[in-house]
């Protein structure tokens, strides 16, 4: 009788302990077939705190990446609906100045924000052909002055990309395989839009559609009109002129020291997207007083 007693009262209390653990579990809708996957974040002082997904870094935009698998970054300033795009270092190291330019306006706008018409919203890819810079500065990103190879050769190889193609010899516009830079024959590519740099560009364009893109080069001294066949597209033409009174840089309507297919910003033109060249004058200097004029004369042409 005592062991029965003993029994029933065990079985009392576990099934007290089971109603109990099972009543709170569904209060608090404790799944107990599932894992928890909530994110634990650190910040900076190092206290932890949880969220359900991560935040999206709108500052910056990978849109692809190089031969050599380095990033191609975007990077995004100000908020309006009116994106104008600046993009330098399509020919690398051999131009590595057009990075040096593209990175100040980085700088600038971090520092004077309130620059940006409140309609705009600015991107700088700094450097389309990382691979070519590494080849003459060591690095495919940031880097000194000092850091720049004095060595010719080195200089001219950092003009194209890992494949050795001129990426400004790869896009839809008179595309061939074989291409002309000064006097000399260059790789256009296998086919328009070959190389994962210019193929990354051109998804970027179609995706987000920027109302106006400036483009810097190296070495002429001037601003340069796109166009494809079909004429310069009126707000190309007011672009041009708009930087180059601005910049004092002489303003021409083409590019017509030799023949050029494959062009970057002729390839815009035909997209009908409006895109200016702006031509350094030589493979050093940013001239950045001039171009920071001639910016600044874009931002007032897309003010509202």
């Amino acid at each position: 009788m005592k062991k029965s007693i003993i029994a029933v009262l065990l079985i009392v209390l576990i099934g007290g302990s089971l109603y109990y653990f099972f009543n709170n579990a569904a209060k608090n809708n404790l799944d107990l077939t599932k894992k928890d996957t909530t994110n634990v974040v650190i910040d900076q002082n190092n206290n932890a705190s949880t969220t359900d997904q991560v935040a999206e870094d709108k500052t910056k935009t990978v849109i692809g990446s190089s031969v050599q698998g380095n990033d191609l970054t975007a990077y995004h300033y100000g908020t309006g609906d009116t994106n104008v795009l600046f993009v330098g270092g399509i020919h690398g190291g051999y131009e590595w100045n057009t990075v040096s330019v593209a990175y100040q306006l980085m700088d600038y706008l971090e520092k004077t924000p309130d620059s940006i018409p409140a309609n705009v919203r600015v991107t700088v890819i700094p450097v389309l052909n990382p691979d070519g810079l590494n080849k003459t500065v060591g690095t495919p990103g940031r880097f000194e002055a000092s850091e720049v190879t004095t060595d010719n050769a080195k200089l001219v190889a950092g003009r194209f990309n890992a494949n050795t193609v001129d990426l400004n010899r790869n896009f839809d516009c008179d595309w061939q395989k074989n291409g002309t830079w000064q006097n000399k024959t260059v790789s256009g590519g296998s086919a328009a839009f070959s190389e994962p740099e210019s193929l990354a560009f051109k998804n970027y364009i179609e995706n987000n559609k920027p109302a106006g893109v400036v483009v810097w080069y190296s070495s002429a001294g001037g601003v340069y009109s796109s166009s494809c066949h079909s004429g310069v597209l009126s707000e190309t033409s007011d672009l041009t002129k708009a930087f180059a009174k601005a910049s004092g840089y002489p303003a021409h309507e083409e590019f017509n020291f030799y023949e050029i297919t494959g062009d970057a910003v002729n390839w815009l033109a035909k997209e009908k997207i409006p895109a200016i060249s702006v031509l350094l004058t030589n493979h050093t200097d940013t001239e950045w007083t001039k171009n920071l004029a001639g910016i600044k004369a874009v931002f007032d042409y897309y003010a509202k």
